[in-house]
């Protein structure tokens, strides 16, 4: 996006001082050919690059261009109000008000000139002798050192460059930079920006805001999740599917995170936030302890007698756990609460059984899911020893290509850990019932291949058990590879055919 960079062609700024002919470069050469890719499932993508990306974006205001004769940063903004929907964007200008669609948007109608008259604050005062009034600093100077946009509102280029740079490196705002009047929300526009701000890492930080909102604002757009790599992902439709970045990182393009199947994204997204949430510690709080009611410190009953006594040397509270009343009035009843209501005392007993049950519930698939998290950590460090087992291998008198089984296995390897990691939170929310049963049988049987698989490839090789490795190790990982692939397609038959339903 620094190099070989054009201007837009012909664009009007809207700007009182246009006739400075300066534009926001964004169109850049591309050198390299834009490779089209689908993954397994034929899901088309395309792996954009940040020169590819700006040069998208220019393809787009282009193309509207071609159409409707507006300047080409006012096409931007409305395409970015309408979230890159060219056809939105197309329909609505043809068929609905204009006049509302550019004040929705922000921008000043270029087809009507402005009635300053309508802005809902005043203009910039003048001054005789041609000076004007800054209303920033509030200078009395020439008219040439203002400028403003078409709104009227008209400040000195230094409060303007000040103001810009402000909003662009403090607050990281580039695609909504509103006019520095008060009470004024038309947007600044690409070519004024680029005209008043002249410093370089503010002009490039401006470019990257604009691009990012690009692709943040394009429901057909997704920028690569993986750290460090400034890719996006272009697809035709959306929809939860695997796509794999340039950098290798492959995510599901629809919600952002690593790839989940056999889940769909939104109980993925229920189960991170679970996860994530302090309420798992509440739960455990509230399923084992309770307060005192003297003075609400937190207790926790370790033994059957419902006489408690707060450990708290400023309380010393004797109370009953099971009313939470003064232990006094209950006489030598040390094991029953005869005080309280024995239908509210079943219902109390009960819900804090469901609650713990809750939490054993929730434990149950969350170590389980952890523990292949963890695994998987360690199987993607497996790669580097196994590595070492292939060169030891090569020395035993095979071949490069008669080694690489050990790759693939590794790779088989990694794609079972994630399968079934996310196996258990597609069983944390599933409702039992006969096609459940079916699932959980296939997910034992894949976690068991899988254990075993992994085994075998922490083994040492030793020029004796080699070729007994090597078959066990091929066999083992075909299996696996099976057994993933008749669960997964256990899942999917499943939501075809609605056998699923959820506890949420």
């Amino acid at each position: 996006m620094d190099s070989e960079e054009e201007t837009y062609d012909d664009v009007d700024s809207g700007n009182e001082s246009s006739g400075d002919d300066v534009d926001f470069p964004m169109e850049v050469e591309v050198t390299g050919h834009r490779e089209k890719q689908t993954d397994s499932d034929d899901y088309p993508f395309e792996v954009l690059s940040t020169e590819e990306i700006v040069q998208h974006m220019v393809d787009s205001i282009k193309d509207v261009n071609s159409v409707v004769e507006i300047p080409a940063t006012t096409t931007r903004i409305l395409l970015n109000h309408f979230r890159w929907d060219k056809e939105k964007l197309m329909e609505r200008f043809y068929d609905g008000d204009q006049d509302q669609l550019f004040s929705e948007a922000r921008v000043i109608n270029p087809f009507k000139k402005l009635n300053i008259t309508t802005t809902k604050s005043k203009p910039t005062k003048k001054i005789a002798n041609g000076t004007e009034e800054c209303e920033i600093c509030f200078m009395v100077l020439p008219a040439s050192h203002m400028t403003g946009l078409e709104c009227g509102h008209r400040f000195c280029v230094h409060c303007w460059c000040e103001y810009l740079t402000t909003k662009i490196m403090e607050e990281g705002v580039g695609q909504t930079i509103a006019c520095a009047a008060h009470g004024c929300d038309i947007l600044v526009d690409d070519a004024s920006v680029m005209r008043l701000v002249r410093d370089s890492k503010v002009r490039l930080k401006y470019q990257h805001l604009i691009t990012n909102s690009f692709v943040e604002c394009n429901r057909l757009l997704r920028w690569c999740p993986s750290p460090d790599c400034s890719n996006a992902i272009k697809v035709q439709y959306v929809e939860p599917h695997r796509v794999t970045c340039k950098c290798n990182h492959t995510f599901c393009f629809s919600c952002g995170e690593n790839w989940h199947d056999p889940v769909k994204c939104h109980l993925l997204r229920k189960w991170i936030k679970k996860c994530d949430d302090d309420s798992e510690t509440s739960n455990w709080i509230a399923a084992n302890t309770k307060e005192c009611p003297r003075c609400n410190v937190t207790i926790e009953k370790d033994g059957g007698c419902n006489h408690m006594v707060c450990k708290n040397q400023n309380c010393k509270a004797d109370f009953c756990w099971v009313c939470l009343g003064p232990w006094e009035p209950h006489g030598s009843s040390w094991y029953n609460c005869n005080r309280y209501d024995e239908d509210e005392a079943k219902a109390a007993r009960d819900a804090q059984e469901r609650s713990r049950s809750a939490l054993q519930r929730y434990l149950f698939y969350c170590n389980r899911y952890m523990n292949h998290m963890a695994s998987l950590k360690f199987e993607n460090k497996l790669y580097a020893s196994v590595k070492e087992k292939m060169e030891e291998m090569q020395q035993h008198n095979m071949s490069w290509i008669e080694v690489q089984f050990l790759k693939r296995a590794v790779d088989i390897l990694c794609q079972c850990r994630q399968t079934l990691m996310y196996t258990y939170v597609f069983a944390y929310y599933l409702q039992k019932n006969n096609q459940s049963v079916i699932f959980e049988d296939n997910q034992k049987d894949l976690e068991s291949a899988t254990e075993t698989l992994s085994e075998y490839l922490e083994r040492d090789i030793t020029s004796e058990n080699l070729a007994d490795i090597k078959q066990k190790v091929q066999d083992k990982y075909r299996y696996c590879d099976s057994r993933r692939k008749v669960l997964l397609e256990h899942v999917h038959e499943g939501y075809e055919k609605e056998w699923w339903d959820y506890n949420e």
